[in-house]
């Protein structure tokens, strides 16, 4: 865990040069380690509290985005939002939201591709066409009758 201390071993926070973009020199992400308030990060037990309670709150928020993915609810939104609590405050949750961000950066960017989404759009109107003749063989078949017996109740 980062405490926060300087201490041998511990996890460094990264300086602001390496923060910053090369244009404009704007801070694009903020070095790793904690976000916690001074006074706090100053008190080891009080931080060591605080981090207690960010993972806690974390991992709630982690497990009610895990319950509704079979469920209906934003599962991987509230995943994510449970990553995000925990990442600022663990280094690692930092590195997995960077790693995450970047791999659906480069997926957008694949997505507009011309090509990608012609290709889209014909698997899509192949899938559709599909579906349309599987429902008319089946209401060619059966008629609009549905395959349970709704009468006999």
């Amino acid at each position: 865990m980062n405490t926060g201390s300087e201490a041998p071993g511990e996890v460094a926070v990264a300086s602001e040069e390496t923060s910053q973009t090369d244009s404009g020199g704007a801070q694009d992400e903020q070095g790793l380690g904690s976000r916690a308030p001074e006074f706090i990060k100053a008190r080891r037990m009080l931080h060591l509290s605080w981090q207690v309670g960010v993972f806690v709150v974390g991992l709630a928020v982690v497990a009610a985005g895990v319950i509704m993915l079979p469920l209906p609810g934003p599962g991987w939104v509230v995943i994510f939002g449970g990553m995000a609590i925990w990442a600022t405050e663990f280094v690692w949750a930092q590195l997995v939201l960077r790693w995450t961000k970047r791999k659906v950066t480069e997926a957008a960017q694949r997505a507009l591709d011309p090509k990608v989404r012609r290709r889209n759009l014909i698997l899509t109107v192949i899938g559709l066409v599909i579906i349309a003749a599987l429902v008319s063989v089946y209401v060619w078949k059966f008629g609009f009758e549905m395959p349970w017996k709704i009468k006999d109740q």
